[in-house]
């Protein structure tokens, strides 16, 4: 069965696998084994209430129990930029008008930007490869929202995530070669791995401080501004669905473009639901074909899992097994979610969808 719960230092070995599996451009991922132990400790001390705010991270891992083996991780960072700046770039509009000369340029910019200081973030996002079926993905990246519907009141008004922008299969960044090489003179790998385990005054020192023009990039360059990976556009779409979209920002060092919504208006916090726990025998499920995530609302000890039973009023039926990995007894309240959208809400999803790609248009 696979299960979602809090990440544990005994999870350390399993998440430097993933890191290395992870590739080029997941700054919050990077293969560094006494970073990766920091950033657990960090986690456990925010579910134990002994950190301040700037410093709060949940993390969360997908297990396969039957293999007692960790194959994903997702997280959130609970307020950004406040021990430290935050940076991403604004996509902003300079005009340049000559009425005599009868000239009118209303010219796409680059602004250096902190305007994302005191957000929270979804971050850190990654399934193994052969673990990519069955619904995986989605559970992985949509608990983060029934955990936020749940505990609303530890998180900040708006919810932000970094997509992971274009690079080639060496590592290489157009938007990177462009831009942040000109300043920082050192590769886009290094630049990533070096924010990735903490290593940020760099940014703070060299970035420029005046807007750039996007029309004096290359054209590979200006192609990326709001670019998602290919391997990222499944969790992009995913964002999408639950209701955040594209409002301009992107990272300072691949281009990729960052998602944002008030927290208030995530499709969990408006559709989630309470339900009483039904245990019965297995035969006896009343199963349907849509899967549902299901967690247990226990802050200290979390837990999630993926159903097919099908709600039926106020209760939802379990076995005991499914029961046993919730950590829940028959007439627990349980918090459920339909991983997919229905089909009025994929279709707005769509028009997001379609409004930021003309948004990315006209800025290339």
């Amino acid at each position: 069965m696979m299960i979602i719960r809090y990440i544990e230092p005994k999870d350390v070995n399993d998440l430097y696998l993933l890191a290395q599996k992870a590739g080029f451009g997941l700054t919050s991922l990077q293969p560094n084994m006494e970073k990766l132990a920091a950033r657990i400790e960090r986690a456990c001390k925010t579910v134990a209430g002994e950190l301040p705010k700037a410093d709060q991270v949940y993390l969360f891992v997908l297990e396969d129990t039957e293999l007692n083996k960790v194959v994903g991780v997702c997280g959130i960072e609970v307020a950004l930029g406040l021990k430290e700046p935050w940076y991403n770039f604004h996509v902003g509009t300079q005009v340049h008008a000559s009425e005599p000369l009868s000239v009118y340029n209303a010219l796409p910019t680059l602004y250096l930007s902190n305007d994302h200081t005191n957000c929270s973030e979804l971050c850190t996002l990654f399934l193994d490869p052969d673990y990519r079926l069955n619904k995986n993905g989605k559970f992985l990246s949509k608990v983060r929202f029934l955990f936020l519907s749940a505990f609303r009141q530890y998180f900040e008004e708006t919810i932000v995530a970094e997509m992971r922008g274009y690079s080639d299969v060496n590592g290489q960044s157009p938007f990177w070669n462009a831009v942040g090489h000109k300043f920082f003179n050192i590769e886009f790998t290094k630049a990533d791995y070096l924010s990735g385990i903490g290593q940020k005054a760099f940014i703070a020192e060299l970035m420029p401080r005046h807007p750039l023009y996007v029309d004096m990039l290359p054209d590979d360059a200006k192609a990326a501004i709001g670019m998602v990976h290919p391997n990222t556009r499944p969790a992009y779409n995913l964002l999408l669905e639950e209701g955040l979209r594209y409002k301009g920002y992107v990272d300072i060092f691949d281009g990729g473009a960052t998602l944002q919504a008030d927290i208030e208006n995530l499709r969990a916090i408006k559709e989630s639901q309470i339900l009483t726990v039904k245990i019965v025998e297995p035969s006896h499920l009343s199963l349907g074909d849509e899967p549902y995530i299901i967690a247990n609302d226990d802050y200290e000890n979390y837990r999630a899992i993926v159903v097919y039973s099908t709600p039926y009023q106020d209760q939802i039926q379990l076995s005991l097994e499914q029961a046993k990995q919730l950590n829940v007894q028959n007439g627990a309240e349980v918090r459920i979610l339909s991983i997919n959208v229905q089909q009025a809400s994929k279709s707005k999803a769509m028009n997001r969808l379609e409004n930021n790609q003309h948004l990315q248009m006209a800025v290339n």
